[in-house]
């Protein structure tokens, strides 16, 4: 099959990859990508958040389907001009996608559907805010409405950084804070079925330790041995079935992939927030371990034909973020990166790298994710940290406490 991957981040270089080592994929197409993907796929100068564009480069390359990776686009109605042009396309439409797009519309359907998350008021003005962050007390949390790209939420027990966050932002929802891990579910979903991947836990905070300010996400490792017998079934029937039908029910037919960031509570799992894509970079260890083809999986879920679950290999993923100096504040860009040949138990993926000339140079925030696998967690971790220290990009900055 010929495939076209929209999106150009850690993801998609994951989603590239996975595709790439699929038999079953005969062309593999990506816009606009990045200096890593073009090594595994042909890329293309589209605008990703241009729904006539790429449905257009869809119809030039002929292709079987399309794979739209980040939100943005989801939001902004790129499925449904490839569905209108006849293509076969991994990712919800512009409306369903509103799970994601807006953290009020997601409590409300989580309402309706019975699903357990946190006690919540969605408020439009500064007094409405003030009296949701007394309500719920500290620690507080304050979510963006919209999208911010990971980084809409601030977690604080200072009433004034909360306020002043809730105040930055048109329409906030606050909520109440949910005690326990966090981890991360994705669901593939064809409209009417879903199957899980593996579990996962992702690390927000930039620094060691869990403090600094919230990020896209700065590693991650796969599988979970410390999770409760049973969970992933669990969050399947109490979250994701329940989800999905009450959004089939409004007349919004869920076709991707769902993610499902939840709290592990004294009092069970809860949602944290749900994702309309593929989570990053829980991705880069999921399709590490995924030995299921992926693009069968992403065109049984695109048709609505998903049998049976996944399969995985043994083992462990870990992957470690190299982020850029001053990120998440204010990346800086366009430094020389070197050091990224694979060893072989770990390999790099890109995010936020350019070409220039014949040097690859920092282009993004979330620069670099190395992943390392093998045979049992410490070893995954090893092997990734080991690449880390292999790749020089001046100013950068890693945790070194992930899956630790």
């Amino acid at each position: 099959m010929r495939v076209l991957v929209i999106g150009s981040g850690g993801r998609e270089h994951a989603l590239c990859r996975s595709l790439s080592l699929d038999p079953q994929v005969s062309e593999l197409h990506c816009a606009p990508g990045n200096p890593g993907i073009e090594q595994v796929a042909t890329v293309h100068a589209v605008d990703p958040l241009d729904p006539g564009q790429v449905a257009a480069l869809a119809g030039r390359l002929r292709v079987d389907l399309v794979v739209v990776g980040p939100e943005a686009p989801l939001v902004a109605g790129v499925s449904d001009a490839v569905r209108e042009a006849g293509f076969a396309c991994f990712g919800p439409s512009k409306d369903a996608a509103m799970i994601e797009g807006s953290k009020a519309f997601a409590k409300e359907v989580m309402k309706a559907a019975d699903v357990p998350t946190a006690r919540a008021r969605v408020c439009v003005t500064e007094e409405e805010a003030a009296a949701a962050l007394d309500e719920f007390g500290a620690p507080y949390v304050v979510k963006d409405d919209g999208l911010a790209a990971g980084k809409g939420v601030v977690v604080t027990d200072d009433r004034d950084q909360a306020l002043a966050h809730a105040r930055a932002c048109e329409r906030v929802v606050i909520e109440e804070y949910l005690d326990g891990p966090e981890v991360s579910l994705f669901a593939l979903c064809d409209g009417s079925t879903a199957v899980p991947l593996q579990l996962a836990q992702d690390f927000k905070r930039a620094y060691d330790g869990g403090e600094g300010p919230n990020t896209g996400g700065m590693g991650a490792y796969t599988p979970l041995p410390w999770a409760p017998d049973g969970l992933t079934e669990q969050v399947m029937r109490e979250v994701v079935h329940p989800t999905i039908g009450e959004l089939s029910r409004r007349g919004l037919p869920y076709q991707g992939v769902l993610y499902v960031g939840l709290a592990l509570t004294s009092k069970g799992p809860k949602v944290v927030e749900f994702n309309a894509r593929f989570g990053d970079p829980e991705t880069q260890v999921i399709l590490d371990r995924l030995e299921t083809p992926l693009g069968g999986l992403l065109m049984a879920a695109a048709t609505g034909e998903l049998g049976l679950d996944p399969v995985f290999k043994g083992g462990s993923a870990v992957t470690v973020v190299i982020a850029a100096e001053n990120y998440p504040a204010a990346p800086v860009k366009g430094d020389p990166i070197t050091g990224l040949e694979p060893t072989p138990n770990a390999y790099v993926l890109h995010a936020g790298t350019k070409r220039d000339g014949d040097a690859v140079v920092s282009d993004g925030g979330r620069v670099l994710s190395v992943v390392g696998h093998g045979p049992d967690q410490d070893s995954a971790r090893r092997a990734a940290y080991d690449l880390v220290g292999r790749v020089k990009l001046r100013g950068s900055f890693h945790r070194t406490d992930i899956a630790r």
